[in-house]
């Protein structure tokens, strides 16, 4: 149990210092969102999805509706549900229901990478150690970076926030170069949030990250449908 935590710990530092970083952005934007820095420290410990909380915030910043956020929620996080099901096929025996959900709390994009790529078998302290020290990461840098654009003159927070969107970019552009799919889906998704935000003022900007999601998606699939493993042959 002890070796497997510390395995996890050690596997979680590297995504942990990244998420210092970033969630450091995230801080600077809740505040200047008009968040307090205790609110932006609970939404971090409450939620662990950096594309959630950044359009969470928005969507509080906008004044926008309880509806507004549980659309915006389930469409950008959905993602999770779907990677906790893929790693349930690589579950030790001991992972008991109550293991199950509180490991499905922390799943991320970059532990879910982790725990896919790992040949054992997963164990629930090995998750725990990731996790924590992942969480860790996220809280603390949210933390200081709220603290940070508190203290900090305007034009320094601004160029600090845009640490989010960076990360953002990174994620997108190395699969955007590989796969022309992935890259066409991209610039879908962003036309239509600029027809949204610049070309009409019914639709809020909540509604208007659901629709670019949605309806990009759809085009995807559309025009780049996955066969089935039979009709590949």
């Amino acid at each position: 149990m002890k070796k497997e935590f510390k395995l996890g710990m050690y596997h979680g530092i590297p995504i942990g210092l990244g998420y210092l970083s970033v969630s450091f952005g995230f801080g600077i934007m809740a505040v200047k969102s008009g968040l307090t820095t205790l609110t932006a420290a609970l939404i971090s410990a409450s939620n662990l999805t950096s594309a959630g909380q950044a359009a969470g915030v928005g969507v509080i910043a906008a004044g926008g509706s309880l509806i507004e956020m549980i659309l915006v929620q389930l469409t950008i996080n959905l993602r999770y549900s779907l990677m906790s099901l893929s790693l349930s096929q690589k579950l030790d025996r001991s992972f008991t229901l109550p293991h199950k959900l509180l490991v499905a709390f922390g799943i991320t994009d970059e532990i879910f990478a982790v725990s896919a790529g790992r040949k054992e078998k997963l164990t629930p302290w090995y998750m725990y150690g990731m996790i924590m020290v992942s969480f860790a990461g996220w809280v603390t840098g949210t933390f200081l970076g709220a603290s940070a654009g508190e203290l900090l003159p305007a034009s320094v927070s601004a160029a600090l926030s845009i640490m989010l969107y960076g990360m953002f970019i990174a994620i997108i552009v190395p699969p955007s170069r590989k796969e022309k799919s992935v890259l066409t889906v991209v610039v879908i998704a962003a036309l239509i949030s600029i027809l949204l935000r610049y070309c009409q003022t019914v639709v809020s900007g909540g509604f208007a990250v659901i629709i670019s999601a949605v309806a990009a998606s759809a085009a995807g699939a559309f025009l780049f449908p996955v066969r089935d493993e039979e009709e590949s042959h």
